[in-house]
């Protein structure tokens, strides 16, 4: 069992940078690919960044490559993702989530345990 906890969101002008940041229990958080996602109310939940546990390059989505990074300390069991140059466009609720798949890992269904998100609004 994993719960995750996010932090760090809130309301912000066009251009401005956030760190989220995501706590895990348990003590096999190396082991979980950790991604992040969002949701608009109406929408499906989309895919934003994720790394996987076994390395390589993080994924990201089109939208957020170049603005958005995902990274992890194993040691305090957090995963983090900073977000730069925001858009009024990137507002959501924004959920982290942990799977115990090394691959594949960029939708919902391959996720096994979910952050009861944090909201990001951005302003224009």
């Amino acid at each position: 069992q994993v719960q995750l906890v996010e932090s760090g969101g809130g309301l912000v002008q066009a251009g401005d940078s956030l760190r989220l940041s995501c706590a895990a229990s348990g003590r096999t958080f190396s082991l979980y690919s950790m991604g992040w996602f969002r949701q608009v109310p109406g929408k499906e939940r989309e895919f934003v960044a994720a790394m996987s546990w076994s390395g390589g390059s993080p994924y990201y989505a089109d939208s957020v490559k170049g603005r958005f990074t995902i990274s992890r300390d194993n040691a305090k069991n957090t995963v983090y993702l900073q977000m730069n140059s925001l858009k009024p466009e990137d507002t959501a609720v924004y959920y982290c989530a942990a799977s115990s798949k090394s691959r594949d890992i960029i939708t919902t269904q391959r996720y096994d345990y979910w952050g009861q998100g944090t909201q990001v609004t951005v302003s224009s």
